[in-house]
């Protein structure tokens, strides 16, 4: 027979915390204080690119209190850019591309793009004036970001070469990713 005593404990016992779970990814919480006063041109294009982040699925953007969607800040009206002036369809330099036959051309010739490069062409060329980061490119072009990003630099650099270093195609804004040269002559025809 056993017998068990117990007493009173003069302190009170210790709560055991499990410690936290390892996340299976990395986190990045960004906080900005936006009630201390207006909202400057950077915090505006900071809290841009973070729903750029959110729209891809790189990320989520949550304002506090609410688990919603949603820009944390408003962005400052801003005057719209003009739109580039149509390329010259007759131009030797224009980039026609083709969408229904998957074909591209200078001027007369032919450039004989893969899938690959083709499918970026079209891409930056249908959304001039964006920036897009090369985990972008890989899921809006490849469909998947599980290649090396530098797989992009290589295609691009593929692309510039057929297309001849002469016509502004790609421009490099450099620690971000590619977007379409503002002076690119590319003409996208849907029908042919």
């Amino acid at each position: 027979m056993s017998v068990f005593a117990t007493s009173a404990r003069p302190y009170p016992t210790p709560r055991l915390v499990a410690p936290p779970r390892p996340r299976a990814t990395p986190v990045l919480t960004i906080t900005v204080d936006v009630a201390s006063g207006a909202v400057t041109p950077r915090l505006a294009r900071l809290v841009e690119l973070l729903n750029e982040l959110a729209e891809t699925g790189e990320g989520v953007l949550r304002v506090r209190g609410t688990d919603r969607l949603a820009p944390a800040v408003p962005a400052p009206a801003e005057p719209h850019p003009e739109p580039a002036p149509r390329p010259d369809p007759s131009s030797p330099d224009t980039v026609l591309v083709a969408v229904a036959a998957r074909d591209a051309r200078r001027g007369s010739r032919v450039l004989g793009l893969t899938r690959i490069e083709f499918d970026l062409l079209l891409f930056l060329a249908e959304h001039p004036r964006r920036v897009f980061t090369r985990r972008q490119l890989l899921t809006g072009v490849w469909g998947h970001e599980h290649s090396v990003t530098r797989t992009v630099d290589v295609h691009v650099r593929r692309l510039r070469a057929k297309v001849g270093d002469d016509v502004p195609l790609v421009t490099t804004v450099h620690g971000v990713g590619y977007r379409l040269a503002d002076d690119a002559p590319v003409l996208i025809d849907r029908d042919h």
